[in-house]
């Protein structure tokens, strides 16, 4: 991540000075070096306004989650889809708290709940810290967690369906099947990666090569029914949640639009009403979740503020420009247009940023929402993560420096993101 940081920052700084030496002093616009200086402090004060705005989110819904794990339903999620989750976490307890955070990140991704996706991933963070025996260091399952994360497990972009028929599109949730296989083909590249990347030397500190006794959940986090050797429940209703889940896809498709208003509301009324049956004191235990969700947003600040600051000062220079010009010519005989390619860059490093790509694109009178441009930018809104808001929120929130292969795993699942959103539009859609 310091060469990272490092890198985006030289190459806006060398861009920028060399229009500078160029700059004919007198002309209608700002100096290169002036405009690079603004774009700092305006992306700096961003990442404290995101933070703050953050703020009433996450106490919302780490209130929400406080509540769901005193009534037990982490634990039920974990057993429900532990088959899957064993396997790819095998580091990690199957009833630890980290597995049902894990799992609630997940579903919110999949529905296209961004702002609920980001309070449960910061829980499940904080949970596997617990079992890290080097902190400060990512552990495998962090890593292989933030890349699935990233690579955007998504059933249901509701954000982007809006957006579309805002824009007027004929068919705004046509999307749906392009942004299934994009995500699929990007969560597939982000386990597969992050597993392999895991047994490379040049991932590995010396913290891990160092034998260290494994962590074991705290006693109060386990869960009674193990005691009797029930850890989980059989297979077959494993499968039945899963075709149930399946089942989503296709009245996600005809319902989409009149779905996606009730799903917020109905989160909440369903968490609290879960808390009363379970006999909860529900309205205590959201306050007390709610405190952790406030302090959680402040401490990621310093976090947001770097990587913020250097994606505003690759954007001001021009430098994201003359790369796309130039990649443009190798991408568009690949189904990747030039209109397309900053929506493509700008994905993984600024989440507004690529939005109001979308925005501009879908509405430009030239595209449009619903020409082969307008499927593509819609579908990588709606099937990829902001990699580098993700990275330092997340590992930010627990204090995480030393990321080993996280980033490359993301990144990995990004590109191939990319790539099947491409063939997805060129193919499903017949565009």
């Amino acid at each position: 991540m310091n060469f990272i940081f490092f890198a985006l920052v030289a190459v806006a700084f060398l861009f920028s000075g060399w229009r500078q030496v160029f700059f004919i002093p007198g002309s209608d616009s700002p100096a290169p070096m002036e405009t690079l200086s603004r774009a700092m402090v305006d992306s700096a004060g961003g990442a404290v306004e995101l933070a703050i705005g953050l703020v009433g989110v996450m106490a919302l819904f780490l209130g929400l989650m406080k509540v769901a794990e005193e009534g037990g339903m982490l634990r039920i999620l974990a057993r429900l889809i532990r088959p899957l989750m064993v396997r790819l976490f095998p580091d990690v307890p199957p009833d630890h708290p980290a597995m049902g955070a894990m799992i609630l990140n997940l579903s919110a991704n999949a529905l296209g709940l961004g702002n609920a996706a980001t309070p449960f991933g910061i829980r499940a963070m904080q949970e596997l810290d617990r079992l890290n025996p080097h902190r400060g260091t990512a552990t495998d399952a962090m890593a292989l967690f933030l890349a699935v994360n990233t690579s955007s497990v998504t059933l249901l972009p509701t954000g982007v369906i809006a957006l579309r028929a805002a824009a007027g599109s004929m068919e705004p949730a046509a999307i749906l099947p392009t942004t299934l296989f994009a995500t699929i083909g990007s969560t597939t590249a982000a386990i597969l990666a992050a597993k392999l990347y895991a047994r490379f030397a040049l991932f590995r500190s010396r913290e891990q090569t160092e034998p260290s006794p494994k962590p074991l959940p705290a006693a109060a986090e386990e869960d009674p029914a193990d005691a009797d050797g029930n850890g989980g429940y059989p297979l077959w209703v494993s499968l039945i949640a899963l075709g149930a889940l399946v089942a989503l896809i296709p009245v996600a498709v005809a319902f989409g639009r009149q779905l996606s208003p009730w799903i917020l509301p109905g989160l909440m009324a369903g968490f609290l009403l879960f808390g009363l049956l379970r006999r909860v004191r529900i309205y205590e235990v959201f306050v007390e979740g709610a405190k952790e969700g406030f302090q959680v947003a402040l401490r990621i600040i310093p976090y947001l503020v770097a990587i913020l600051v250097a994606v505003g000062m690759l954007r001001a220079s021009g430098a994201l420009d003359a790369i796309v010009g130039t990649l443009g010519i190798i991408t568009g005989p690949l189904g990747l247009p030039a209109e397309a390619l900053p929506m493509a860059l700008m994905r993984p490093l600024s989440g507004s940023g690529a939005y109001g790509i979308l925005a501009s694109v879908i509405n430009d009178p030239a595209i449009g929402p619903d020409s082969y441009t307008g499927y593509l930018v819609s579908t990588f809104q709606g099937s990829t993560e902001t990699t580098f808001y993700v990275l330092a929120v997340y590992f930010g929130a627990v204090q995480v420096r030393r990321i080993r292969h996280a980033l490359a795993a993301a990144l990995t699942a990004d590109i191939v993101g990319i790539a099947c959103a491409v063939i997805a539009c060129r193919f499903f859609l017949g565009v």
